[in-house]
């Protein structure tokens, strides 16, 4: 979660801080908030070894996450980045369906590992 009034990257302590604020002040407690939220399958591959900047320029692995997202539609999420710390890219991908989230995931993952 990003909070961008107060951070330009996610952090769980600021994100923790803010849960907190809106249960004082809705007086509601938190099983009652996190009923709004739907939870998703999340496949989450770490692809080792590939060129960060490569991955951040490549017009086929752009083509493969646009695929990807039409695929899910509205139903999903995709999220292709370098990882911040570690010579790797991160392949996040929820979808409605576990085994669909996974295809994704891999898919995009093989896109990656072409790149390196």
């Amino acid at each position: 979660m990003i909070l961008l009034d107060h951070a330009t990257t996610g952090d769980g302590l600021l994100t923790g801080l803010q849960l907190l604020s809106v249960m004082a002040r809705s007086g509601r407690p938190l099983r009652e908030l996190a009923g709004v939220m739907t939870r998703y399958p999340q496949v989450l591959i770490n692809v080792p070894g590939v060129d960060k900047s490569l991955a951040a320029s490549s017009a086929g692995l752009a083509a493969a996450v646009i695929a990807a997202e039409a695929e899910l539609g509205t139903s999903g999420r995709v999220l292709v980045r370098p990882s911040g710390t570690e010579n790797a890219v991160r392949v996040m991908v929820e979808a409605l369906d576990a085994d669909q989230a996974h295809r994704v995931a891999e898919r995009l993952a093989g896109a990656v590992r072409e790149l390196a």
